[in-house]
C-alpha cells in the first residue's frame, strides 16, 4: 500500500484537491460575494452573488482531475525505469508493483477520470467540454512515452497541465453563474473579471512548474543523456539551462510585483509576497547558480514546490482581504 501511494504522488494530488478547493472558496467565493444583484423573487435589494456550481458537481470536478492527474504519475513511473534507475537508484514499477498492475491503474484512473469530466460537462450543460479531459488523458500518456523526452516539449505541456487546475474551477463555475442570474436576476453584472481573478494564480503555476521542471531535467542530466532524451540541458548544455530556469524564476519575481503595483496594493499583500513568495524565489535562483551536483539542484527543486504551495496559499490572504475589506 505504501509503494501505491508513492506511486501516485499521494502528497502531489493533496496539492491538486487544494489548489481547486481555494479556487472556489478563498477566491471565487468572495470575490463575486462583493458582487451585488437584485432578484426577481427576492425584496427588491440587492444580495451578493453566491456560488451556483453544486458542491457534488464540484467534488466530482475534484475527484476527475485527481484521476487523471494520478493516471499520468503511474505511466510516468512505467516509462521511466531505466532512466530513474540511473537518476534515483530506485523505481516502484517492476519491483514492488508489478508493469502490468501499474497499467491496470493507469487504465482505471483515466477511464474514471474522462468519465467524470463526461458527465460533469453534461451537468454544467457543455457536454463537449468533456474532451478537453480526454485530450488531457492522452497529453499525459504520450508526455511519458514521447513528449518529455523531446526539447521543452514536455516541459511545456506539465506547466500548461498545471495551469490549467485552477482554471478548470472556474471554467466549471462560469457558466452556472450565468444561467442562473440571468434566469433570476433583474439584470446580469459582468462576471468576466472573475476569470483574471483564478487567471494569475494559473500563470503562477504555469511559470513556477516550466522553471521547477527544467531543474529537475538539470538533476537528472545523466540518465537522460544516457537513454538520448532530447531535454533542454541535454540539447542547450547545463550552464544554458541554468539560466532559463533562473529567467522564469526571475520574471515570476518581477511579475508578482507587477501585478501587486497595478491592481492589488495592500500591504498585506506585499508581505506575503516579498517572505513567503519571493526570499525563497531568491533562495532558488542561488542555488541553481552555485549548484555543482544533484543534490543542490533536488534541493532547488524541492523549495521550487514548497513556493508553489506558498503561491496557492494566497488565496487564503485574498479571502481575508475580501472579507475585511482590507484593500
Amino acid at each position: 500500500m505504501k509503494a501505491f501511494f508513492k506511486l501516485i504522488r499521494w502528497q502531489n494530488l493533496l496539492i491538486v484537491i487544494l489548489t481547486m478547493v481555494l479556487m472556489r472558496y478563498a477566491v471565487l467565493g468572495p470575490v463575486i460575494g462583493k458582487i451585488g444583484v437584485i432578484l426577481l423573487n427576492g425584496t427588491g435589494e440587492e444580495v451578493p452573488m453566491t456560488l451556483q456550481f453544486s458542491l457534488i458537481n464540484f467534488l466530482l470536478l475534484v475527484a476527475a482531475t485527481v484521476f487523471l492527474t494520478a493516471g499520468g504519475y503511474v505511466i510516468n513511473d512505467y516509462f521511466d525505469i531505466r532512466t530513474d534507475l540511473i537518476n534515483k537508484g530506485k523505481v516502484i514499477v517492476g519491483t514492488h508493483i508489478p508493469r502490468r498492475q501499474a497499467m491496470m491503474w493507469h487504465n482505471i484512473f483515466n477511464i474514471a477520470g474522462v468519465s467524470i469530466g463526461f458527465y460533469i460537462s453534461y451537468q454544467a450543460g457543455y457536454f463537449l467540454l468533456g474532451i478537453m479531459f480526454l485530450v488531457v488523458s492522452g497529453l499525459l500518456y504520450f508526455y511519458s512515452a514521447s513528449y518529455k523526452r523531446q526539447f521543452l516539449i514536455g516541459n511545456l505541456v506539465v506547466a500548461i497541465l498545471a495551469g490549467m487546475v485552477p482554471l478548470l474551477v472556474v471554467i466549471y463555475e462560469w457558466p452556472a453563474l450565468y444561467r442562473y442570474y440571468t434566469m433570476n436576476a433583474t439584470s446580469l453584472p459582468d462576471i468576466n473579471f472573475i476569470f483574471y481573478w483564478v487567471g494569475g494564480f494559473a500563470v503562477f503555476a504555469f511559470i513556477t512548474t516550466l522553471a521547477r521542471e527544467i531543474i529537475k531535467d538539470i538533476e537528472d542530466f545523466e540518465g537522460d543523456i544516457a537513454f538520448g532524451r532530447n531535454t533542454v540541458p541535454v540539447v542547450i548544455g547545463v550552464l544554458s539551462a541554468k539560466i532559463i530556469a533562473v529567467s522564469l524564476v526571475s520574471i515570476t519575481i518581477v511579475l508578482l510585483f507587477l501585478t501587486w503595483y497595478l491592481f492589488i496594493n495592500d500591504i498585506i499583500t506585499l508581505v506575503y509576497l516579498s517572505v513567503a513568495i519571493a526570499l525563497p524565489l531568491a533562495y532558488v535562483i542561488y542555488k541553481v547558480v552555485v549548484s555543482n551536483n544533484r543534490q543542490q539542484l533536488h534541493n532547488a527543486s524541492s523549495i521550487m514546490k514548497v513556493v508553489m504551495v506558498t503561491g496557492i496559499l494566497y488565496s487564503v490572504v485574498v479571502k481575508v482581504i475580501l472579507t475585511w475589506n482590507l484593500f
